[in-house]
């Protein structure tokens, strides 16, 4: 399986995993959800690149997690996922910015590989709201779980979050090109 085909197939996953989880709940089974989800994290941790951001330490914990979710009697685990997936989120763009190159900054040099200083000062920003989004996104998923009904949490975490991950991105879009003018301006 290439890379391109199993990032495919882990957003694809990540899309459907609260409506077969809302389903899965009403059917009682975890197993059938975990293991082919755990499949797809053990081929990402094999084809990982050396280096990679999150390489292959977060493919390694939603593995395991995906192993305990399949073996756990109490299918409710199954609503832990998307606050793994936002603490791992959170982890590695957090850590970015402590270590190393922050992660939009290492995107954005794909793109433009002599980023000027006033790019590296932009990247940080937007590295530091996507790091605070994950924290947020993380807590609110890990509220639903414990005192939401199912139905919300399946509303929230297949909806509701995408859409904000929507307004994120278009946000930070529309306000890239000010950005750029406000730093030729100086």
């Amino acid at each position: 399986m290439t890379r391109a085909v199993l990032a495919l197939a882990l957003l694809a996953a990540g899309l459907a995993y609260p409506f077969v989880v809302h389903a899965g709940l009403q059917g009682g089974g975890a197993r059938w959800i975990a293991l082919p989800l755990a499949v797809l994290w053990l081929a990402r941790a094999l084809t990982a690149r050396r280096g990679q951001a999150g390489g292959r330490l977060l493919p390694a914990l939603a593995l395991a997690f995906c192993l305990v979710l399949a073996f756990a009697e109490d299918p409710r685990w199954l609503l832990w996922y998307p606050v793994l997936v936002n603490a791992g989120l959170f982890t590695v763009f957090g850590a970015s910015l402590v270590r190393g190159m922050p992660a939009i900054e290492r995107l954005a040099r794909l793109r433009e590989p002599d980023l000027p200083a006033s790019g590296v000062a932009y990247t940080r920003r937007v590295t530091q709201a996507w790091t605070l989004f994950f924290a947020l996104n993380g807590a609110a998923a890990a509220a639903l779980a414990l005192w939401a009904p199912t139905a919300w949490w399946t509303l929230y975490n297949g909806c509701i979050s995408y859409i904000l991950i929507g307004i994120l991105i278009a946000g930070e879009w529309l306000l890239r090109p000010h950005a750029r003018k406000a730093a030729q301006a100086r």
